[in-house]
Parts: structure tokens; C-alpha cells; sequence
């Protein structure tokens, strides 16, 4: 049996879409009035008519002329009946509404999207949006970076550490009575704040790595790669000078599909074999898969 918070929640949600539902997607408009008849036009009324007819009203009911409260009201449904009306756009998407009340979610988002798409600059909603998505990326680097120093900070390779950078600074000395018990928490953030933390997969954030930095930069970015592609294509393809080590590195790493942190935290000998092994070759590649995975079956 569902608990009665989510039967609360379904009652409302369901009478919010019954309300919808019942509601007239004309409504939106002009209140529960017909804009037409607010003019005092039939529906085949050209805009010259519509035109004549909210000033004559205008000169009745502004409340400059008439300071009756009632006259000033109907004065604003007025004015808000031509400026629907007298825009070819937004009277379409009325006329759409009479002629189809049933389409109440269509009516709706029409009349939205033309009342607030106009006023709303492209580029404005795309600075906000990579504003916002810049912030939360930052947030939840800083959030998994702090989380991975806390995981670090309890491991006794770290406390190792902080012994002995203690004993270096008061030179190879320490209190007998501090030995046997915990070290004192200011002396070990002070230390702390001295050691540079290289973890994996959570590295310090950097403003560098935001989405927004990183779409301004795009054009650099773009050209920087099409540059290095020329460069890559005139010595490799056409001059068919021999790869450097840095190329033949971008490489093996490619043909492996290894991550590129996986790559730099492998042992330099591993990396300078893996080189040798010409493994952008696809043969050589291959070969190499062909071993490893024989080297898997044997040790199971």
C-alpha cells in the first residue's frame, strides 16, 4: 500500500492535470473572455478593424477619460486583447486555440514560447546555462577531490609520511611523551599543508578544465589541432621521418585505448618495451593481444 505522502503527492498532481484539462486553452489570453469580443470584432476582422476599434474603446474606457475603477479594468483586458490581436503571429496561435480547445498542453507551450522566446536573448540563455553548468562542475570536482584527501589522510602511508617530514624539521628529535600518542592536530594540518597530494582520478581542480574556459577556448583549440594534424600529416606521411618519442608514446597509448592518466602512471620501462613494440602496427597489435590474452589463460 502506497504511504500517504505519495497519495497527497498523485492528488495534487492529478488536479493540476484535471485543472489543465477543464480549463480553456483560450484562457491563457484573455482570461476567461473572448478577445475578439472584448474589441467588439467578429473573427474575420481585418487588422484596420481591430485597429479602429481599440482606440474608440481607448477613448472610453483609458483611465485618463473615464476614472471609474470597472472602466480601468476593462481597459487592461482591452489593451491585452489588441496586442494579442494585433500581431499576426499571436493571433494565429489564438484563432488555433478556438478552433482546437482539446490541444491544451500545444495551446499552452505556443503561447510561452511566443511570449518569452522574443524577449529572450540566445546568447544570454547560453552564457547562463555554461555559467551554471561551470559552477556545478567545479562543486563536484572540489567535493570528490576533498573526499579523496579525507581517504588518504587515514591510510598509514600518509602518516608515515608526516612522521618522518616531522622528524626532518626538528631534526631527527621528538617528545617521548608525544611518541605514544596521536600527533597534535594543528602540527599535523601544518605538515599536511606541506606534503602535494598526486591522487588518481581526483586531481586538484583547475579553472582550466571548466566547461565555459574550455568553449571560449574553443577556437584556439580548434586551431591549435588542425595545426598539429598539418605538422603530423607533412612529417609523418610526406617527409616519412621516423616517429619521436613522444609520438610513437601517443600512439601506443592510442592503439592500447588507454586512459591518459593510466598511461602516465605506468612504470618508464613497461612504456619504453610497450614502445618498441610498435603496437600502431596492426599486426604488431594483434600479435601482442594474441600474447596476452594466452598469458591470462595460463595463469587462471
Amino acid at each position: 500500500m502506497a504511504p500517504p505522502a505519495a497519495i497527497r503527492w498523485l492528488a495534487v498532481v492529478s488536479s493540476v492535470l484535471l485543472f489543465q484539462l477543464i480549463t480553456p486553452s483560450t484562457a491563457i489570453y484573455c482570461d476567461e473572455d473572448d478577445c475578439y469580443d472584448l474589441l467588439g470584432v467578429t473573427q474575420s476582422a481585418n487588422s484596420s478593424e481591430i485597429k479602429k476599434a481599440y482606440y474608440k474603446l481607448s477613448l472610453k474606457h483609458h483611465p485618463d477619460k473615464n476614472p471609474d475603477p470597472e472602466s480601468k479594468k476593462l481597459f487592461v483586458k482591452i489593451a491585452n486583447a489588441y496586442e494579442i490581436l494585433k500581431d499576426e503571429a499571436s493571433r494565429e496561435q489564438y484563432d488555433y486555440a478556438i478552433a482546437h480547445p482539446e490541444e491544451v498542453f500545444y495551446n499552452t507551450a505556443r503561447y510561452y514560447q511566443a511570449y518569452y522566446g522574443h524577449k529572450t536573448d540566445p546568447r544570454a540563455v547560453l552564457v547562463g546555462l555554461l555559467l551554471i553548468l561551470s559552477a556545478f562542475q567545479y562543486l563536484n570536482q572540489w567535493t570528490r577531490y576533498n573526499q579523496a584527501v579525507d581517504m588518504v589522510k587515514k591510510t598509514p602511508a600518509y602518516k608515515n609520511r608526516l612522521r618522518a617530514l616531522e622528524l626532518e624539521r626538528t631534526g631527527g628529535t621528538t617528545n617521548k611523551k608525544k611518541s605514544n600518542r596521536q600527533m597534535n592536530k594543528k602540527v599535523e594540518e601544518d605538515l599536511g599543508s606541506e606534503l602535494e597530494l598526486q591522487i588518481n582520478g581526483a586531481e586538484q581542480p583547475s579553472m582550466w578544465d571548466l566547461l565555459g574556459v574550455r568553449f571560449i577556448l574553443l577556437p584556439y583549440t580548434i586551431g591549435k589541432l588542425l595545426l598539429w594534424c598539418g605538422c603530423w600529416f607533412w612529417r609523418y606521411n610526406v617527409r616519412k621521418a621516423p616517429y619521436t618519442w613522444d609520438d610513437a608514446s601517443y600512439l601506443t597509448r592510442r592503439s592500447l585505448g588507454a586512459p591518459i592518466d593510466g598511461w602516465r602512471n605506468l612504470d618508464e620501462s613497461r612504456k619504453e618495451d610497450l614502445i618498441h613494440k610498435r603496437l600502431w602496427e596492426k599486426a604488431n597489435l594483434e600479435s601482442y593481444l594474441a600474447d596476452m590474452r594466452k598469458e591470462s589463460k595460463r595463469r587462471r
